[in-house]
This record gives C-alpha cells, sequence and structure tokens, in this order.
C-alpha cells in the first residue's frame, strides 16, 4: 500500500490515504465520527455522512490530477448534479470509518462515481454514495471536456479495476413495495 497526502479542494485541510494494491486501485480515505456530527437519535446525521464522502472524493480527485492547483491555476473543477445514498447501519460518536471510491463509468466530460463506507476496518458497509459529477469551466460555468492528462489518469484507474462488478445499490429506484397511497408516474 502506498500512502498519499493530499490537500483538498475544498476544506483547506490536510488528511492522509492510502490506495490499495494496483490490482482493485481502491481510494481509501479514513476518518472519525466528530461528536458535532451526533444529531438527537444519538447517531451520525445524514448530512455528514455526505460530507464524509465528499471528503473521500477530494482524495480521489487529488489522485485524478483535479487538486487546488488544478482548480486555481486551470480553472477547471467538478461540479456533483446528482447523488444517491443509501443509509444501512448507524455509526455513533468516536467510531472508526473507511470510504472506498471507486469510477464505474466516465466520458469526455463526465464521471460516475461510487463509494462504500465501512465501520472500521471490518467488511461491514455502513452506507453508500452513488455520484454524477461534470467537469466545468469555472469562467463560463459550462461542461467542458476533461483535458488529456486527467484522461490518461481516468484510463488507468479504470484499467486496474478489471475485477470491480457493478455494485447492488448503484442505479437504484426508491419505491415502497406495497403503498397505501402512491402518485401515479407519467
Amino acid at each position: 500500500m502506498s500512502k498519499i497526502t493530499k490537500n483538498l479542494t475544498g476544506y483547506g485541510l490536510t488528511i492522509e490515504a492510502k490506495k490499495e494494491s494496483a490490482e482493485n486501485s481502491s481510494f481509501i480515505y479514513y476518518g472519525d465520527v466528530l461528536p458535532e456530527w451526533i444529531d438527537m437519535n444519538g447517531h451520525m446525521n445524514v448530512a455528514y455522512y455526505v460530507k464524509a464522502f465528499d471528503l473521500a472524493i477530494d482524495v480521489h480527485w487529488a489522485e485524478l490530477g483535479i487538486t487546488q492547483n488544478y482548480i486555481e491555476i486551470e480553472n477547471l473543477s467538478t461540479f456533483s448534479v446528482e447523488s444517491h445514498i443509501t443509509y444501512q447501519d448507524e455509526m455513533k460518536v468516536r467510531e472508526k470509518f473507511r470510504i472506498t471510491s471507486h469510477v464505474l463509468a466516465y466520458d469526455d466530460k463526465r464521471i460516475h462515481l461510487f463509494q462504500r463506507m465501512y465501520k472500521g476496518t471490518a467488511d461491514h458497509i455502513v452506507a453508500t454514495a452513488e455520484w454524477m459529477n461534470l467537469h466545468v469551466n469555472l469562467e463560463t460555468r459550462r461542461v467542458t471536456p476533461w483535458p488529456s492528462k486527467i484522461l490518461m489518469a481516468l484510463e488507468e484507474q479504470v484499467k486496474a479495476h478489471k475485477e470491480i462488478i457493478w455494485p447492488d445499490e448503484a442505479g437504484k429506484r426508491m419505491s415502497i413495495k406495497n403503498p397505501l397511497y402512491e402518485i401515479k408516474s407519467r
């Protein structure tokens, strides 16, 4: 395992992440549930799952070359346009977690990313996040193609993802199996 230390693009902090073996090329973010993340139910509030996943994305982006310098010098960045979070278990104050990130798909302007949050070092999934992000020119505020260096980094990363399969949680539609009421679809 190699250790990666990156300056996060939106938070002004430095964190450490580990990149697993080249066989699966996961990006892993480690964190702790902070006391201010706990809600009145005594567990981590939904907003802080999103924050934890977002912190992990910044590590992944930095490894692809989307760093604070890239944003400031190239005037390019990513915008999240859609996300879907599943909450599968509770996290309590001071519990440790790790988040893995993988690319599900990409094209010349978009990236579809999937993340899993695990409790501590166990293989127990606590939550998942699925994201669609666009590459954006910050001056025009328009979607723009990835530069070749980012496309090459993406290509190298997905080559190492050959063994990764589509996650069960990705692309899910929310529904109630036997609703007492349901609005009609078009």
